[in-house]
């Protein structure tokens, strides 16, 4: 009789978590290790040890399993992080004391296994995944006061649907203003207390929702904490997010968190990152929504198109639509509530700009997606508006249209006054530069005056 297979331990090495993804790919593909061994020309046994670590993998067998399981690109990358990281550890190799055994840290990209885990049996167990999970890490001992609000002795359904309310809270006071100040200190807090439940007694069946609970307050702050510039942070709390996820068998928030470090992964300038995390959270899109589906797909064409690939990126964003035309009422998690019309159409917009920035290309695309963005997003998502508002001016105005990206400009600064916004505060800035060639205009030389107040620390 098969034995069944031994979980895998990712956070060991960066080796060890490529033989996690090689897995998961492989089961998602409903592959047995011999019919993957014989695509790519390998016995059952070389394949097993690769997933377990303990067979050394190369560049170029990589690329064969990615294409044997139609990876899209994503094992072929993984493991260039897996030479990297040998690289770097050869490097430190003189200052490491001998027996030291090196884990990955809280900012490796969640994984998830095809199959739920086991629920933690003890509230040790819950305390050591808790720090493998990287919430050790974030400190938030040393992030905020000790709270008076004492642990019950066995986790309540109240208890949970505390940690739902202060996620909701923060989400919409986070829309609104921005990520940093009050909203970001409350919720540091709340998920301080929050992620100590882990520690306390939980009945068997609450666990499932206490994991999901406390997965989707660090996303939520992890979000904050990325508008807020506080990037090591951020990495941790989406990797907590994903880590919980796991824990309760949720796909849903696994794409939430997943999506979030794709973004992320973009915004500072590693979009091959990006794409990756983009990828992960769609292994096994069948388990996912239609609006999960078109948000991966926005965030695949917002990585491809910082790469520069034009062709691809238009591909995702066209796949994003036909998930999103798929979409149907009340069918989401609730935190995915604010993925509407208006904010498909940023998110796509955000890649056309992109794309239109790039010598020869039109720019019909992404004027009419940030236009039906701003049109159609509400009050409750000031900050979504006044990115693409920001976004559209910065293109009118690199198009030679200075009048008109002055009127939407001000619009957008008008709302940019609201927030505590960092990633705002870097739009703006590369909307006073896009300006620079019209300074002697009058009304640009006002419209660079009030950037320079708004941007003012």
């Amino acid at each position: 009789m098969p034995q069944p297979e031994r979980p895998l331990d990712d956070t060991v090495s960066m080796r060890a978590w490529f033989g996690v993804e090689l897995r998961n790919w492989r089961k998602a593909r409903g592959l047995s290790t011999q019919a993957l061994g014989d695509k790519v020309q390998l016995s059952k046994t070389s394949v097993e040890r690769i997933e377990k670590a303990e067979r050394s993998c190369t560049p170029r067998l990589a690329a064969a399993f990615d294409d044997a399981l139609q990876a899209g690109g994503a094992l072929k990358r993984l493991w260039r992080r897996v030479e990297d990281d040998a690289d770097r550890d050869r490097d430190a190799d003189i200052g490491r004391l001998p027996g030291d055994r090196r884990r990955i840290g809280p900012t490796t990209p969640g994984r998830m296994a095809p199959d739920r885990p086991p629920l933690l049996e003890s509230p040790v167990e819950r305390r050591a995944f808790l720090t493998a999970g990287g919430m050790a890490a974030v400190s938030l001992t040393d992030l905020a006061p000790h709270l008076a609000h004492a642990l019950p002795r066995s986790v309540r359904p109240e208890d949970i649907e505390q940690i739902r309310s202060a996620a909701r809270d923060h989400a919409s006071w986070d829309n609104r203003y921005g990520g940093g100040g009050l909203a970001r200190a409350t919720a540091v807090g709340q998920l301080h207390w929050a992620s100590n439940l882990l520690n306390v007694a939980c009945p068997p069946k609450l666990e499932p929702e206490l994991f999901t609970a406390v997965g989707v307050l660090a996303a939520t702050l992890g979000a904050s904490a990325f508008d807020a510039y506080e990037h090591e942070h951020a990495a941790q709390l989406f990797d907590l997010s994903v880590h919980c996820a796991e824990r309760s068998g949720n796909w849903h928030l696994r794409a939430r968190a997943l999506n979030w470090r794709s973004r992320q992964a973009t915004w500072r300038g590693s979009p091959d990152w990006g794409l990756t995390y983009a990828e992960m959270g769609l292994v096994r899109a069948d388990r996912l929504t239609p609006r999960e589906r078109a948000m991966l797909h926005g965030a695949r064409a917002r990585a491809l198109a910082k790469m520069g690939q034009r062709e691809a990126t238009l591909a995702a964003i066209g796949r994003a639509d036909d998930a999103f035309a798929l979409a149907r009422p009340r069918e989401d998690p609730e935190w995915m509530a604010y993925y509407d019309y208006a904010q498909h159409h940023g998110d796509t917009g955000h890649a056309a700009f992109d794309i239109a920035l790039l010598d020869g290309q039109p720019a019909h695309l992404a004027e009419t997606r940030l236009t039906t963005a701003i049109e159609h997003h509400t009050d409750a998502y000031v900050r979504s508006r006044s990115l693409s508002g920001t976004k559209l001016a910065t293109l009118v105005m690199r198009r030679g249209d200075p009048q008109r990206a002055v009127t939407i400009a001000h619009r957008a600064l008008e709302e940019i006054g609201q927030l505590r916004s960092q990633r705002a505060v870097t739009d703006v800035e590369a909307l006073a530069s896009a300006s620079s060639r019209f300074a002697r205009r009058a009304d640009v030389a006002e419209l660079r005056e009030r950037i320079r107040t708004a941007v003012a620390p």
